[in-house]
Protein backbone atom coordinates (compact mmCIF):
# COMPACT_ATOMS: atom_id res chain seq x y z
CA UNK A 1 0.00 0.00 0.00
CA UNK A 2 1.55 3.51 -0.86
CA UNK A 3 0.70 7.28 -0.26
CA UNK A 4 0.63 9.02 -3.74
CA UNK A 5 3.98 10.08 -3.29
CA UNK A 6 4.73 6.42 -3.65
CA UNK A 7 6.46 6.51 -0.04
CA UNK A 8 5.01 2.76 1.55
CA UNK A 9 2.59 2.62 4.04
CA UNK A 10 3.00 0.02 6.87
CA UNK A 11 -0.18 -2.50 7.18
CA UNK A 12 -1.18 -1.71 10.11
CA UNK A 13 -0.95 2.09 9.69
CA UNK A 14 -3.98 1.32 6.85
CA UNK A 15 -6.34 0.55 10.00
CA UNK A 16 -4.69 2.94 12.45
CA UNK A 17 -5.87 5.35 9.43
CA UNK A 18 -9.64 4.73 10.41
CA UNK A 19 -9.26 3.79 14.06
CA UNK A 20 -6.20 5.84 15.42
CA UNK A 21 -7.34 4.24 19.26
CA UNK A 22 -6.39 1.49 21.07
CA UNK A 23 -8.58 -1.39 20.83
CA UNK A 24 -11.36 0.41 18.94
CA UNK A 25 -15.12 -2.22 19.18
CA UNK A 26 -17.44 -1.92 15.88
CA UNK A 27 -20.64 -2.29 16.76
CA UNK A 28 -22.80 -3.87 14.10
CA UNK A 29 -26.16 -2.46 12.44
CA UNK A 30 -28.14 -5.68 11.54
CA UNK A 31 -30.24 -4.09 9.15
CA UNK A 32 -34.03 -4.73 8.60
CA UNK A 33 -35.05 -7.33 5.70
CA UNK A 34 -34.86 -4.92 2.51
CA UNK A 35 -37.03 -4.80 -0.49
CA UNK A 36 -36.24 -8.27 -2.14
CA UNK A 37 -35.36 -10.30 0.52
CA UNK A 38 -37.74 -12.96 1.57
CA UNK A 39 -38.57 -11.72 4.92
CA UNK A 40 -39.28 -8.13 3.11
CA UNK A 41 -43.12 -7.25 4.20
CA UNK A 42 -43.02 -3.70 1.93
CA UNK A 43 -41.82 -1.83 5.41
CA UNK A 44 -40.80 1.80 3.83
CA UNK A 45 -37.37 2.65 3.62
CA UNK A 46 -38.00 5.49 6.41
CA UNK A 47 -38.79 2.63 9.18
CA UNK A 48 -35.80 0.99 7.91
CA UNK A 49 -33.80 3.84 8.09
CA UNK A 50 -34.98 5.12 11.29
CA UNK A 51 -34.23 1.80 13.20
CA UNK A 52 -31.10 1.58 11.70
CA UNK A 53 -30.15 5.41 12.71
CA UNK A 54 -31.33 4.94 16.27
CA UNK A 55 -29.12 1.74 16.66
CA UNK A 56 -26.53 3.75 16.02
CA UNK A 57 -26.85 6.80 18.19
CA UNK A 58 -27.33 3.89 20.73
CA UNK A 59 -24.23 2.44 20.17
CA UNK A 60 -22.26 5.86 19.84
CA UNK A 61 -24.35 6.32 23.70
CA UNK A 62 -22.30 3.45 24.60
CA UNK A 63 -19.42 4.18 23.80
CA UNK A 64 -18.76 2.33 20.81
CA UNK A 65 -15.93 3.18 18.55
CA UNK A 66 -17.29 2.94 15.33
CA UNK A 67 -20.17 1.07 13.58
CA UNK A 68 -20.32 -1.39 10.42
CA UNK A 69 -23.77 -1.82 8.23
CA UNK A 70 -25.08 -5.08 7.37
CA UNK A 71 -27.95 -6.67 5.56
CA UNK A 72 -28.48 -9.32 8.37
CA UNK A 73 -32.24 -9.00 7.87
CA UNK A 74 -32.02 -10.31 3.73
CA UNK A 75 -31.43 -13.92 5.13
CA UNK A 76 -30.91 -16.42 3.61
CA UNK A 77 -27.80 -14.80 1.52
CA UNK A 78 -27.56 -14.70 -1.70
CA UNK A 79 -23.81 -15.39 -4.15
CA UNK A 80 -21.92 -12.04 -4.87
CA UNK A 81 -23.06 -12.19 -8.37
CA UNK A 82 -26.56 -12.55 -7.95
CA UNK A 83 -26.93 -9.68 -5.29
CA UNK A 84 -29.16 -7.03 -7.01
CA UNK A 85 -29.43 -3.32 -7.44
CA UNK A 86 -32.57 -2.96 -5.20
CA UNK A 87 -30.10 -4.24 -2.29
CA UNK A 88 -27.05 -2.18 -2.86
CA UNK A 89 -29.57 0.82 -3.57
CA UNK A 90 -31.21 0.11 0.23
CA UNK A 91 -27.94 -0.52 2.24
CA UNK A 92 -26.87 2.48 0.78
CA UNK A 93 -29.62 5.19 1.50
CA UNK A 94 -29.10 3.25 4.85
CA UNK A 95 -25.79 3.62 5.44
CA UNK A 96 -25.31 7.21 4.12
CA UNK A 97 -28.09 7.90 7.05
CA UNK A 98 -26.23 6.25 9.67
CA UNK A 99 -23.10 8.34 8.63
CA UNK A 100 -24.71 11.36 8.58
CA UNK A 101 -25.85 10.91 12.09
CA UNK A 102 -22.86 9.54 14.10
CA UNK A 103 -19.13 11.32 14.07
CA UNK A 104 -17.34 8.09 14.68
CA UNK A 105 -16.11 5.47 11.90
CA UNK A 106 -19.08 3.49 9.65
CA UNK A 107 -18.32 0.45 7.24
CA UNK A 108 -20.52 -1.53 5.17
CA UNK A 109 -20.61 -5.13 4.38
CA UNK A 110 -23.12 -6.31 1.82
CA UNK A 111 -24.04 -10.66 2.50
CA UNK A 112 -22.72 -12.61 1.59
CA UNK A 113 -19.32 -11.82 0.40
CA UNK A 114 -20.70 -9.41 -2.12
CA UNK A 115 -17.13 -7.21 -1.65
CA UNK A 116 -17.99 -5.46 -5.03
CA UNK A 117 -21.36 -3.69 -3.71
CA UNK A 118 -19.57 -3.18 -0.64
CA UNK A 119 -17.19 -1.39 -2.19
CA UNK A 120 -19.67 0.67 -4.42
CA UNK A 121 -21.49 1.42 -1.20
CA UNK A 122 -18.57 2.62 0.53
CA UNK A 123 -17.71 5.49 -2.26
CA UNK A 124 -20.77 6.59 -3.17
CA UNK A 125 -21.40 7.42 0.99
CA UNK A 126 -17.98 7.82 2.40
CA UNK A 127 -17.66 4.74 4.95
CA UNK A 128 -14.24 4.00 5.99
CA UNK A 129 -14.51 0.58 5.45
CA UNK A 130 -16.14 -2.81 4.22
CA UNK A 131 -15.53 -6.74 5.49
CA UNK A 132 -14.96 -9.76 3.49
CA UNK A 133 -15.46 -13.26 4.60
CA UNK A 134 -14.15 -15.00 2.32
CA UNK A 135 -10.97 -12.71 0.87
CA UNK A 136 -8.68 -15.64 -0.06
CA UNK A 137 -8.88 -19.55 -1.09
CA UNK A 138 -12.49 -20.86 -1.04
CA UNK A 139 -14.79 -22.32 1.45
CA UNK A 140 -18.03 -24.46 1.10
CA UNK A 141 -20.02 -21.20 2.99
CA UNK A 142 -23.94 -21.69 3.64
CA UNK A 143 -24.33 -19.96 -0.16
CA UNK A 144 -22.31 -23.10 -1.88
CA UNK A 145 -18.95 -22.60 -2.90
CA UNK A 146 -17.56 -18.81 -2.33
CA UNK A 147 -14.22 -18.08 -3.99
CA UNK A 148 -12.00 -15.67 -2.49
CA UNK A 149 -12.66 -12.14 -3.77
CA UNK A 150 -9.34 -10.24 -3.25
CA UNK A 151 -8.14 -10.22 -6.60
CA UNK A 152 -11.65 -8.82 -8.59
CA UNK A 153 -12.00 -6.78 -5.67
CA UNK A 154 -8.92 -5.10 -5.32
CA UNK A 155 -8.58 -3.81 -8.60
CA UNK A 156 -12.40 -2.91 -8.61
CA UNK A 157 -11.15 -0.56 -5.85
CA UNK A 158 -8.50 0.94 -8.45
CA UNK A 159 -10.78 1.49 -10.81
CA UNK A 160 -13.47 3.32 -8.66
CA UNK A 161 -10.51 5.57 -6.66
CA UNK A 162 -11.47 3.96 -3.52
CA UNK A 163 -7.97 2.65 -1.93
CA UNK A 164 -8.90 5.29 1.27
CA UNK A 165 -12.03 2.16 1.81
CA UNK A 166 -10.07 -0.38 3.91
CA UNK A 167 -10.96 -3.82 4.23
CA UNK A 168 -11.12 -6.23 7.26
CA UNK A 169 -10.81 -9.61 6.12
CA UNK A 170 -11.92 -12.77 7.73
CA UNK A 171 -8.98 -15.53 8.08
CA UNK A 172 -11.26 -18.87 8.77
CA UNK A 173 -14.68 -17.79 7.48
CA UNK A 174 -17.14 -18.19 9.70
CA UNK A 175 -21.18 -19.51 8.10
CA UNK A 176 -19.17 -22.79 6.56
CA UNK A 177 -17.32 -25.81 6.49
CA UNK A 178 -13.48 -25.35 5.86
CA UNK A 179 -13.22 -28.58 3.83
CA UNK A 180 -11.76 -27.12 0.73
CA UNK A 181 -8.69 -25.69 2.93
CA UNK A 182 -8.54 -28.47 5.34
CA UNK A 183 -5.07 -29.35 4.99
CA UNK A 184 -4.03 -25.84 5.08
CA UNK A 185 -2.85 -24.02 8.95
CA UNK A 186 -4.37 -20.95 10.41
CA UNK A 187 -0.62 -19.85 9.68
CA UNK A 188 -0.62 -20.26 6.48
CA UNK A 189 -4.28 -18.78 5.69
CA UNK A 190 -3.09 -15.87 7.43
CA UNK A 191 -0.45 -15.62 5.68
CA UNK A 192 -2.70 -15.91 2.67
CA UNK A 193 -5.09 -13.19 3.80
CA UNK A 194 -2.24 -10.85 4.54
CA UNK A 195 -0.53 -11.27 0.91
CA UNK A 196 -3.59 -11.09 -0.93
CA UNK A 197 -3.76 -7.44 0.15
CA UNK A 198 -6.21 -7.31 3.65
CA UNK A 199 -5.81 -3.83 5.91
CA UNK A 200 -6.64 -6.00 8.91
CA UNK A 201 -7.85 -9.81 10.07
CA UNK A 202 -10.23 -11.31 11.06
CA UNK A 203 -10.68 -14.05 13.60
CA UNK A 204 -14.15 -15.31 14.13
CA UNK A 205 -16.50 -18.17 15.84
CA UNK A 206 -18.58 -20.72 13.84
CA UNK A 207 -21.49 -18.56 13.36
CA UNK A 208 -22.58 -14.97 14.26
CA UNK A 209 -22.55 -14.44 18.07
CA UNK A 210 -20.49 -17.57 18.49
CA UNK A 211 -17.47 -16.63 20.59
CA UNK A 212 -14.10 -16.50 19.09
CA UNK A 213 -11.70 -18.54 21.02
CA UNK A 214 -8.61 -16.99 22.05
CA UNK A 215 -6.32 -19.53 20.62
CA UNK A 216 -7.54 -18.67 17.20
CA UNK A 217 -7.30 -15.22 17.95
CA UNK A 218 -3.23 -15.78 19.11
CA UNK A 219 -2.86 -18.53 16.10
CA UNK A 220 -3.12 -15.64 13.64
CA UNK A 221 -1.41 -12.82 15.73
CA UNK A 222 1.32 -14.98 16.31
CA UNK A 223 2.36 -14.49 12.56
CA UNK A 224 0.50 -12.01 10.98
CA UNK A 225 2.09 -7.97 10.52
CA UNK A 226 -1.53 -6.47 10.62
CA UNK A 227 -4.19 -5.95 13.33
CA UNK A 228 -6.20 -8.93 14.34
CA UNK A 229 -10.15 -8.46 15.49
CA UNK A 230 -12.26 -10.54 16.84
CA UNK A 231 -15.22 -11.07 14.48
CA UNK A 232 -17.72 -12.55 16.56
CA UNK A 233 -19.14 -13.46 20.18
CA UNK A 234 -17.11 -10.89 22.64
CA UNK A 235 -19.17 -10.35 25.26
CA UNK A 236 -18.75 -9.02 29.21
CA UNK A 237 -17.72 -12.19 30.22
CA UNK A 238 -14.76 -13.06 27.55
CA UNK A 239 -13.79 -9.35 26.64
CA UNK A 240 -11.02 -8.99 29.02
CA UNK A 241 -9.50 -12.01 27.82
CA UNK A 242 -9.72 -12.09 24.02
CA UNK A 243 -9.05 -7.81 23.76
CA UNK A 244 -5.60 -8.55 26.05
CA UNK A 245 -4.45 -9.99 22.68
CA UNK A 246 -6.72 -9.08 19.74
CA UNK A 247 -6.39 -5.40 18.14
CA UNK A 248 -9.77 -4.72 17.94
CA UNK A 249 -13.42 -6.39 17.70
CA UNK A 250 -16.42 -6.17 15.72
CA UNK A 251 -19.18 -6.68 18.36
CA UNK A 252 -23.18 -7.13 17.62
CA UNK A 253 -25.40 -9.72 19.33
CA UNK A 254 -23.95 -8.91 22.62
CA UNK A 255 -24.69 -5.26 23.18
CA UNK A 256 -28.52 -6.35 21.73
CA UNK A 257 -31.06 -6.61 24.13
CA UNK A 258 -31.14 -9.90 25.52
CA UNK A 259 -28.24 -10.70 23.21
CA UNK A 260 -30.35 -11.55 20.19
CA UNK A 261 -28.75 -10.34 17.09
CA UNK A 262 -32.12 -9.18 15.61
CA UNK A 263 -33.43 -7.19 18.60
CA UNK A 264 -32.51 -2.98 19.25
CA UNK A 265 -29.19 -2.14 20.43
CA UNK A 266 -28.79 -1.81 24.34
CA UNK A 267 -26.64 1.17 25.53
CA UNK A 268 -26.69 -0.79 28.91
CA UNK A 269 -25.04 -3.96 27.68
CA UNK A 270 -22.97 -1.67 25.30
CA UNK A 271 -21.92 0.64 28.10
CA UNK A 272 -20.97 -2.42 29.88
CA UNK A 273 -19.20 -4.23 27.37
CA UNK A 274 -17.27 -1.01 26.40
CA UNK A 275 -16.12 -0.85 30.25
CA UNK A 276 -14.72 -4.48 30.14
CA UNK A 277 -12.56 -3.21 27.02
CA UNK A 278 -11.49 -0.43 28.89
CA UNK A 279 -9.60 -2.74 31.33
CA UNK A 280 -7.23 -3.56 29.40
CA UNK A 281 -6.47 -0.57 27.04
Amino acid sequence: MTHAKGQVVPPSDAFRSVFPGLKPLIGTIHLEPLPGAPQYRGAAMRDIIDRAVTDALRYVEGGIDGLIVENEGDIPFLKPDLVGPETVAALAVATSAVIAAVNVPVGVFCLANATLQSLAVAKATGARFIRANQWANAYVANEGIIEGAAAVTLRYRAAIQAENVKVLADVHVKHGSHAIVADRTIAELTHDTEAFGADALIATGQRTGDPTTAQEVLDISSVASRPVLVGSGLNSDNAQELMQIADGAIVGSAMKEEGVWWNPVSVERTRCIVAEVDKVR
